[in-house]
């Protein structure tokens, strides 16, 4: 597939990388579902794959999947918002690199017909989204958002505090979107 050798090879942001690009996706035209999230990290970097690392495993417990199964091109394709890891910053990662999703997320979405789009983070709602929500308003308000899109926080541990001040999530928003998802996967 064309797009997908032309996105594997991209250096559009190299200038801005602090490392040599590695766009990291994960894409099947088959695939249900569509998980878009912000950027790899370092090590999802490191390995080469999509969310191999802390934020990974939650989010693969949020959706009820396990690795075999979420890494499973003809079940779920993963695009972040930028490819490539964008670099650490004070607290965190960078934001990923504005450069990436207007340049191939619409192509990649011409040839996906995904039944459900899960967008993770601020970054991926903030591009998708044109309502200008904060974070916790789009998920206490998340069935706003269906049939097409569910709306998740971002699993990083480092928002384990947020988790904490808004257990509702974990406890009554995410088993409702896990019925959702299961028609899916």
């Amino acid at each position: 597939m064309d797009i997908v050798n032309a996105i594997s090879l991209c250096s559009i942001c190299k200038n801005h990388l602090p490392f040599p690009p590695r766009p990291i996706f994960q894409f099947s035209p088959q695939a249900k579902v569509l998980i878009i999230g912000q950027a790899p990290g370092i090590k999802a970097h490191n390995s080469h794959k999509a969310w191999n690392d802390a934020s990974g495993k939650r989010l693969r417990e949020w959706l009820k999947l396990d690795k075999t199964r979420f890494y499973n091109p003809s079940l779920l394709s993963i695009l972040p918002i930028g490819f490539c890891y964008p670099g650490r910053a004070a607290s965190g990662d960078l934001p990923p690199r504005a450069e990436c999703a207007p340049k191939w997320h619409g192509e990649l979405l011409k040839t996906l017909n995904p039944k459900l789009i899960v967008l993770v983070g601020k970054h991926a709602q903030d591009y998708y989204l044109s309502d200008k929500k904060k974070l916790t308003e789009r998920l206490q308000n998340w069935e706003d958002y269906q049939p097409k899109y569910i709306v998740l926080p971002h699993p990083s541990p480092r928002n384990n505090i947020w988790l904490k001040r808004h257990d509702w999530f974990e406890k009554r928003i995410l088993p409702k979107m896990q019925q959702v998802l299961g028609c899916y996967l």
